[in-house]
């Protein structure tokens, strides 16, 4: 479906569209004008006058480029006379000082610098901007070296810092002064703005004062710089006083917070608090009158200011992971602004600075869920050594508890807070805050999982026994899966759920340290996750939630072979119990995703099996057997019978050649053959009843039930009678397979046919190298590729051609 917006979005796309649109077209003209002046250069002036009309002067803006490129090469060549007047004077001054007396000295450097500010003016009434701009530079440049001469030759005693200070509030008034005086000079005013930045910070410098007074320097000079960037007088000035604003305003907060940081008691801390209370209204002031971006910058800054200011006061002989705290309630403490009637942009930097504040908290505090709930993984290497004391204990050396000591409180005050705005949202609306519904989702699903991490956090740093803990946990997962199944599909429910395996995982794994709490613990999530099934109607979650109960399963029947002493491959045939009942259930089951998902668990299952029976050659032979049995029952459903058909006989087959290996059975035809007519009768009867079932179904079982284990036996036989014997008969297979056009008995007999030629003829091939030259294989080699390369199209055309026949074939 096409997108149409709405009709005012639209309206301002097509006038953007339109802006883009004029730019280029009067581009284009000024590129056209200039190619059509090169063309065609100027000739003599006719005498008749040029023809009327639209374009008798040349096209529009035909002298734009010519125009241009002349402009820019005078502000190039302004630029280098003044760079290089600049450092005359700058020569002039620090080296030829000395060889004129007081008199020519000030008079020499009176006169240019007079000359410089005054040009400028008479300069501006003929139009030379560019000149006078780069005049009024060289008079800025020259009152500095006359500050520095002054100092130099007038007070050389006097303190340079403090002298910096008032020759820098000087300078700024004279180029203010002189900025307003000539209006169009675009340089004075923003270095006027530029040079007001130094006076107080040097002053405070040169006074040695303590860092809080320079933060007031800082701040004082940031709140003039707001000024002049709310009612300064032209872009550029404003441009610089915001730069300066946030450049000083930075420094004093950084200092103020820093104060406050290290402060040893309430009344150290007033001091660094007010500063940082001063400049939140600073920040305030400038972002009400602000642009948008700005705004919402500086109100973040307010806030975050605010913070900083009353928690060093309240924070004051409190441990940092307590200070912590109070930071989290003074950052929630700036939530009422919701109700205040403030520009948006800066209510939302405020907003801002209170998340942000609570995601630091969040930062600090949730390292302790997390070891709890990766903890429990050390004791996969030591199951069921014995119920820990406590619960500490079973998480190992992960974190420093005694230092988490806030992170429950931490948890439980966002979990709160998110859980009022959630409910309060609704009350808000119309002011400027108009929460998107992803954020409502996020804030609602936020406070179960931030309650489930507090109550976490809680069993951790208080050091329950053993016992409660796991109790609590798998109390913690019902309730998740409560609330996963009451709210259906939503981001909620989806929270809940994942939150709810994320706890079960970790509970079954605290679990095994003891056997009885592996019972009580793997029996309470597989009842939980299979009525939690029962009870979603969302398909996602009962599959999930199907999968979690076969594996808690799977885990019960490991517990229970392992209870009677039994080694792995015993164990083996208790395990293949949860896959058989899913085979079971999956037939009954009316969603084909649940059946699908619970019957993938249950292969899973059937693979742990004879994960467990791989040492054991006998068992491994029944676990396979068993296996096909179950393969050949899921088979039966006519949607499972391709892929679970196929399995069943590579099951059988596989399990009777295990069999035959593990009972060194020299001569397996005894056992394969009578097998194989039995499943070659079973296939035929399949073919007459329905001819289009493949002969890999019908046949592939009973060939390769006898085939491969003849063939690995023959291998290893000295004899010639059993390879020639093998050789025969897979010489019929292959021949009857190309006459019926069936697929499963040429490949394999052609197969078997080959290997087996292969191996009487392995030992001669070995003779006639050992008899070659060594430089024959190299030869050998490059005339094979030759020839291939030669025929390279014909080898693929008949490939193609094979693949082709073998594919019509059933």
């Amino acid at each position: 479906m096409e997108h149409v917006p709405p009709p005012a979005e639209e309206l301002a796309l097509l006038d953007q569209e339109l802006v883009r649109l004029d730019a280029r077209r009067l581009q284009l003209l000024n590129r056209r004008a200039w190619l059509l002046s090169v063309l065609r250069p100027p000739v003599a002036a006719p005498a008749a006058r040029p023809p009327a009309g639209p374009f008798a002067w040349g096209p529009p803006g035909g002298a734009a480029a010519p125009a241009a490129a002349s402009s820019g090469v005078q502000n190039v060549l302004l630029l280098l006379g003044g760079l290089l007047l600049t450092i005359a004077a700058i020569a002039f001054t620090l080296f030829s000082w000395g060889e004129m007396g007081i008199a020519g000295r000030s008079a020499v450097l009176a006169a240019v610098t007079v000359g410089a500010l005054v040009a400028p003016a008479p300069l501006l009434r003929r139009g030379l901007s560019s000149t006078a701009e780069a005049l009024a530079a060289l008079a800025l440049v020259l009152t500095v070296l006359d500050a520095y001469a002054l100092h130099a030759v007038a007070a050389p005693d006097t303190d340079g810092l403090g002298f910096a200070a008032v020759a820098s509030a000087v300078l700024a008034s004279v180029w203010a002064a002189y900025g307003l005086w000539l209006g169009r000079l675009r340089l004075p005013l923003p270095a006027a703005v530029a040079a007001g930045q130094l006076p107080l910070l040097l002053g405070a410098w040169a006074a040695g004062a303590p860092a809080e007074v320079f933060g007031w320097a800082l701040l004082v000079t940031a709140a003039a710089d707001v000024a002049v960037a709310l009612w300064g007088r032209g872009l550029a000035v404003r441009v610089t006083a915001a730069v300066g604003a946030s450049a000083t305003g930075a420094f004093a907060l950084l200092i103020g917070l820093g104060l406050s940081v290290s402060a040893g008691g309430p009344l150290a801390a007033v001091g660094p608090g007010a500063l940082l209370l001063a400049g939140a209204a600073v920040a305030l002031a400038g972002a009400w009158r602000a642009p948008k971006e700005w705004a919402v910058a500086a109100g973040a800054v307010a806030g975050l200011a605010s913070v900083a200011a009353v928690g060093g006061v309240l924070r004051t002989g409190l441990p940092w992971n307590w200070s912590v705290v109070v930071y989290l309630l003074c950052g929630i403490a700036l939530l009422p602004v919701l109700r205040l009637r403030i520009p948006r942009p800066v209510g939302r930097g405020v907003l801002g600075a209170s998340a942000a504040v609570t995601a630091g908290a969040l930062v600090w505090a949730l390292p302790v869920v997390a070891a709890v709930l990766l903890g429990p993984v050390s004791v996969l290497t030591d199951v069921w050594s014995g119920a820990p004391e406590g619960f500490r204990a079973a998480l190992g050396p992960s974190m420093s508890w005694p230092a988490s000591v806030a992170s429950p409180v931490v948890l439980v005050v966002v979990a709160g807070v998110s859980a009022g705005l959630r409910l309060g949202w609704a009350r808000v609306r119309g002011t400027f805050v108009s929460p998107r519904p992803g954020w409502r989702v996020a804030v609602g699903a936020g406070a179960p999982v931030l309650a489930w991490g507090a109550v976490l956090a809680l069993l951790a740093v208080a050091d329950v026994p053993y016992g409660v803990a796991v109790g609590v946990e798998l109390l913690l997962v019902a309730g998740l899966l409560g609330l996963a199944v009451r709210r259906g599909s939503g981001g909620v429910s989806l929270t809940a759920l994942v939150c709810g395996l994320v706890g079960a995982v970790s509970a079954g794994l605290l679990a095994l340290a003891a056997e009885p709490a592996t019972y009580a613990v793997f029996g309470g999530l597989l009842v939980l996750f299979a009525g939690a099934a029962s009870r979603s109607r969302a398909v996602v979650a009962q599959s999930v939630l199907a999968v979690g109960s076969v594996l808690c399963a799977i885990v019960m029947a490991w517990a229970a072979g392992a209870s009677l002493g039994w080694s792995a491959p015993h164990s083996a045939p208790v395990v293949l119990v949860v896959p058989a009942v899913t085979v079971l259930l999956g037939a009954r089951l009316r969603v084909a995703a649940v059946a699908l998902s619970l019957e993938a668990a249950g292969a899973f299952g059937a693979l742990v099996a004879v994960g467990l029976a791989v040492t054991d050659a006998p068992f491994l032979a029944l676990v396979l057997a068993s296996c096909g049995v179950l393969a050949a029952g899921t088979a039966v459903r006519p949607e499972r019978r391709p892929a679970a058909g196929y399995l069943a006989g590579a099951l059988f087959v596989l399990a009777a050649w295990v069999r035959l290996a593990a009972s060194e059975v020299s001569d397996p035809e005894a056992y394969t053959l009578p097998v194989s007519v039995a499943a070659f009768a079973v296939g035929h009867l399949r073919r007459r009843r329905d001819p289009a079932a493949s002969s890999w179904v019908a046949y592939g079982p009973a060939l390769s039930m006898t085939l491969v284990p003849s063939l690995m036996v023959a291998w290893n036989d000295p004899g010639w009678l059993r390879p020639l014997l093998l050789g025969a008969a897979a010489l019929v297979v292959t021949l009857v397979g190309a006459r019926l056009r069936l697929q499963a008995p040429l490949v394999l007999g052609g197969a078997v046919l080959a290997l087996d030629g292969l191996h009487e003829l392995a030992p001669h091939v070995v003779q006639v190298f050992d008899a070659l030259p060594r430089w024959a294989f190299p030869a050998l080699a490059g005339l094979l590729l030759l020839a291939v390369g030669a025929t390279y199209e014909q080898r693929l055309r008949d490939a193609r051609r094979v693949r082709e026949t073998l594919s019509r074939m059933r």
